[in-house]
């Protein structure tokens, strides 16, 4: 049994690259036709951040509004045991946080949770 290892193709690298740019910019359309085209809405990059995370975190309601219509997991932490509800919490992105609240998140997971990320920062929110 070969445990070779496998360099990852570059130009798949490249690819995924431009899709976690996309989603951290908030370029909605461009990153709903590659969903459509196939890519996985929870793709994870290599800090364990999904394309909602990096949406979420950087302030793109309606970005994170089509990855949660395609089926983006609301929950899924990333490596550091942070949530997007966390995430947008944590930088203040009130609309996001509703956006996210209302499609389930659930304010009381990951580490801090959004519930006490609010409550450190002193962050009115639409779950405390």
């Amino acid at each position: 049994m070969s445990h070779e290892r496998h360099e990852p193709d570059p130009e798949v690298v490249a690819l995924a690259s431009r899709v976690f740019d996309h989603a951290r910019q908030g370029h909605t359309q461009t990153l709903g036709t590659y969903l459509d085209a196939g890519v996985p809405v929870n793709l994870t990059n290599d800090k364990g951040d999904t394309l909602l995370m990096l949406a979420a975190y950087h302030g793109h309601p309606d970005t994170v509004t089509l990855l949660l219509d395609h089926g983006a997991d609301p929950d899924r932490l990333n490596d550091h045991g942070q949530s997007p509800l966390a995430g947008a919490v944590f930088k203040g992105e009130t609309e996001v946080a509703r956006v996210l609240a209302g499609h389930g998140a659930d304010p009381d997971i990951g580490a801090p949770t959004a519930r006490e990320t609010a409550q450190m920062f002193d962050r009115r929110t639409t779950y405390s």
